[in-house]
């Protein structure tokens, strides 16, 4: 609980440098617009402002702190020529701050089990900064693209079931948004292809060809359940895990091999995102519905799915405290790995335990809580 009260002044601290940074990508990108001409979109930037009621309950849902729900609904569009906060709150929400701070979560803790592993490489850690940086920074731009692509595809979707997300609340244009995510997949490429090794760069590469597949038509693997649920597993599980800890073994000098904790985190991970995958459908049924999007959720209500995705993360967590408690001496710190993960344990079954179906905002809690917990395992991947 004390690591959980923490992460609201952890969100606040990184929303600056994360706007900033989204702010200039839309600024190099402008120019790569003039070179051709996107799929046409309806535009929404004559739309009404969204209500409060409808516009900040929905943000502060997704385990977004108070500030950043009232951020939410001062930057719908009120004004013609929109203010230097609402841009900064625009493009803020539009990078989807809830994936940015699991991507930000397993560059940390990623680098720094390699670390742990090779404490003799610490005296190298302040001349292989900048290129963490570098690599962190490429992240993020990957993590931008996925989630902007979605949401300029599924701009309809999202004006019922997400309508603080700035395309849909008319709060930035199509045009922006465009701007946004191409200059930020190809200054990602960039990056990667300058710093980083042959294998990297296909992976990386890899991750955006699947995340955008996800989202532009007509592939749109959102549609499909299961394809949907292995590409987000994929994506969070094993490329962003793997490819984390190969990079910082690289840069140290070292040759890969899998530690049992990489290859615990690799494994339990995938898992926990194809949960994540499923249940994010969970208080988006009615706007999939209408979109024609077939999700679990959808097919089968909300209330199995629920269900189904406890008793999944419930055998992970059995399966991390088994392998805590089965493994060979000096693999895993036992205590520390078999008490956290029993723990998060309790904290899912409480979260199920208060879930109402029936109720949207149940709904939204249970879900935002899922993302808690995987941040949660994030923070003690590090110690196991």
């Amino acid at each position: 609980p004390q690591l959980i009260k923490s992460l609201p002044e952890l969100r606040m601290s990184s929303r600056n440098f994360l706007a900033a940074l989204l702010l200039s990508s839309a600024c190099i990108g402008t120019g790569a617009l003039s070179c051709g001409h996107p799929p046409r979109i309806v535009s929404l930037s004559r739309r009404p402002p969204i209500p409060r009621a409808c516009a900040s309950a929905p943000f502060a849902s997704q385990g977004e702190s108070g500030a950043e729900a009232e951020l939410a609904v001062n930057t719908t569009v009120e004004h013609e020529v929109p203010s230097l906060s609402e841009a900064f709150g625009s493009v803020y929400r539009f990078s989807r701050p809830h994936t940015i701070r699991g991507t930000l979560l397993a560059c940390g803790t990623g680098v720094g089990r390699a670390l742990l592993e090779s404490p003799s490489s610490l005296p190298l850690l302040p001349a292989l900064l900048p290129r963490a940086m570098l690599g962190v920074l490429a992240l993020l731009l990957a993590n931008l693209f996925i989630v902007g692509i979605n949401q300029i595809y599924d701009v309809e979707i999202d004006v019922v079931n997400k309508p603080f997300l700035p395309i849909a609340a008319g709060a930035m244009t199509p045009s922006v948004a465009w701007a946004i995510v191409l200059s930020s997949v190809l200054s990602g490429l960039a990056l990667v292809k300058s710093f980083f090794s042959p294998l990297i760069f296909k992976l990386y590469s890899f991750g955006l060809l699947i995340g955008g597949l996800y989202s532009v038509p007509p592939f749109q693997l959102k549609r499909f359940p299961l394809a949907a649920g292995l590409t987000i597993a994929c994506c969070r599980g094993f490329l962003l895990n793997f490819g984390v800890y190969y990079a910082t073994r690289e840069a140290l000098g070292q040759a890969f091999s899998w530690s049992p904790p990489v290859a615990f985190l690799a494994r339990f991970m995938t898992v926990y995102a194809a949960v994540i995958a499923v249940t994010k459908d969970l208080p988006d049924v009615e706007g999939d519905r209408r979109g024609g999007i077939e999700t679990f959720a959808s097919r089968i209500g909300a209330k199995r799915v629920a269900a189904g995705a406890s008793v999944v993360l419930a055998l992970n967590y059995a399966g991390a405290i088994l392998t805590a408690l089965t493994s060979a001496p000096g693999a895993f710190r036992t205590a520390f790995m078999a008490s956290g993960h029993a723990l998060a344990a309790c904290w899912l079954g409480l979260s199920w335990r208060k879930l109402n179906t029936e109720s949207m905002a149940s709904i939204k809690d249970f879900y935002g809580q899922i993302w808690n917990l995987f941040y949660f395992e994030y923070l003690m991947y590090p110690f196991i």
